[in-house]
């Protein structure tokens, strides 16, 4: 427990709050940390430092780190994304001329609105 004086409610919440916060921390430096042994573009030394600065300064550097390197981390997920999703269509052999053929298909069997066709074949043109 973190106070004194026995099991009171306010020590539990106390408490509660304080696991939390150990939880969010932990969740967000393997976050971070995935990210930055992930990165080709930073050297060995800059990501040791990184992660001196992310375990000395827990919450301030992972902070510091989401602030000044979140739009690559963004860019970078997207990316691999983006790579899963298109070696996994090789995979199982995905064809986007047989998904608008069978989008045709559900079109004029009426089965879809032609909306729904269009946001459809946007999202398979991708």
């Amino acid at each position: 427990m973190l106070f004194s004086g026995g099991f009171t409610f306010s020590n539990f919440l106390a408490d509660v709050f304080s696991i939390f916060l150990f939880v969010l921390w932990f969740w967000l430096l393997i976050v971070v940390l995935g990210d930055l042994f992930r990165r080709q573009d930073v050297s060995g030394w800059i990501k040791t430092i990184w992660v001196i600065v992310l375990i000395v300064f827990s919450y301030l550097g992972i902070f510091i780190y989401m602030i000044s390197q979140g739009r690559g981390m963004a860019e970078r997920q997207n990316q691999r994304v983006r790579q899963a999703r298109d070696e996994l269509r090789q995979m199982v052999g995905y064809s986007v001329a047989d998904e608008i053929e069978k989008l045709e298909r559900l079109k004029n069997s009426n089965l879809i609105s032609n909306e729904e066709y269009s946001r459809l074949r946007a999202r398979t043109v991708q």
